[in-house]
């Protein structure tokens, strides 16, 4: 199973693509779309959409894994930040509703570290531990790759959760869910 994995943004969005067989996981791909920053934000968001297809077309994944949107101080940051990835977000939707997942950042960093509030070069290394030595270009990529990890560890609950709530759009569990019933294998 080939899983795709996405830290999205608006100036610029990590991806990570690794490949499942049984509880085996396997690098196969990374790296760090840019957009350019001197356009709109309204005029990067065509784009960030046609990069979302164009990994689709190339790597072919069975599921698709996103980092949820996080707290951010500045309102202005985050709105843009909503509009990159749901521009990202319809590229995926159009064929693969059922097959997108999304994470929190704390869940992908405690899947990947053992510790929720993990910082970047803790993910960075946990990841070369897990795929071997690698010149990554960005945390963007190690994140992606972290997010796909997490993904691979955690999408039998994920399948579960979205089979019993009938959502086209498959988010998981809520924090209320995960804290009243705890994590399931």
């Amino acid at each position: 199973m080939i899983i795709l994995g996405i830290d999205p943004g608006s100036l610029k969005a990590g991806y990570g693509v690794i490949e499942l067989q049984g509880r085996k996981m396997t690098y196969i791909d990374s790296g760090t779309l840019k957009y350019d920053s001197k356009l709109d934000l309204m005029d990067r968001l065509g784009p960030i959409h046609a990069s979302g297809i164009e990994l689709i077309e190339k790597y072919s994944p069975e599921e698709i894994s996103i980092e949820s949107l996080i707290y951010v101080k500045s309102v202005t940051s985050l709105a843009k930040l909503a509009q990159a990835r749901g521009a990202m977000m319809a590229a995926f939707m159009e064929n693969y509703q059922r097959r997108v997942f999304e994470y929190s950042p704390n869940l992908v960093k405690s899947s990947v570290t053992g510790h929720g509030h993990a910082n970047k070069e803790s993910i960075d290394k946990a990841i070369s531990m897990m795929f071997g030595k690698r010149e990554f270009t960005s945390h963007d990529e190690t994140d992606a790759l972290a997010i796909a990890v997490c993904h691979a560890l955690n999408r039998n609950v994920q399948k579960k959760t979205a089979n019993n709530t009938h959502k086209a759009f498959s988010g998981g569990r809520s924090l209320k869910q995960v804290f009243s019933r705890g994590f399931e294998k």
